[in-house]
């Protein structure tokens, strides 16, 4: 199933449960893919983004959101930051298994290999294929740090 048909789902059956936080949350996820669409409409694309740029659109609400619950956190908000982390959690429903340390760590070494990298002057070559490839399931900041290390190194 299409990722925003799972959404809209699980919009429909948050309604069925009355879940008022859940279906907050779901919501926004729809708000900002319709912005997407709307956007790409501006630029020529009729039939609206595809599931990876849904991915991407959730990856960044994730992200939205983690900084906010530390922000909240070092602010002493503890509550503010407890439902930026619940919506945090529904929107990880959607997205793909997290890669392990490991794993990055090996699709860094590929990725490197199939682009040829040699200097820190191809990491941008580097993170292009990353995000690609793994769209949704990969840190960038820390595979960022990996490919920086990695290069530096050799």
């Amino acid at each position: 199933m299409e990722l925003r048909e799972r959404v809209n789902a699980a919009v429909k059956q948050a309604m069925r449960d009355k879940a008022a936080d859940r279906l907050s949350t779901l919501r926004l996820i729809n708000a900002a893919i319709k912005d997407r669409d709307i956007a790409a409409r501006g630029d020529g694309q009729d039939g609206g983004v595809d599931d990876e740029a849904v991915l991407a659109i959730l990856s960044k609400m994730v992200k939205q959101r983690r900084e906010s619950a530390r922000t909240y956190e070092e602010g002493g908000r503890l509550d503010l930051a407890e439902r930026e982390m619940r919506e945090i959690e529904v929107i990880e429903e959607f997205l793909p298994r997290a890669m392990t340390e490991k794993e990055v760590a090996r699709a860094v070494d590929a990725a490197v290999d199939e682009v040829g990298a040699s200097s820190i002057r191809d990491m941008g070559r580097v993170m292009g294929a990353l995000k690609s490839k793994y769209a949704g399931r990969m840190d960038f900041g820390a595979a960022g740090g990996m490919v920086k290390a990695r290069l530096a190194g050799g």
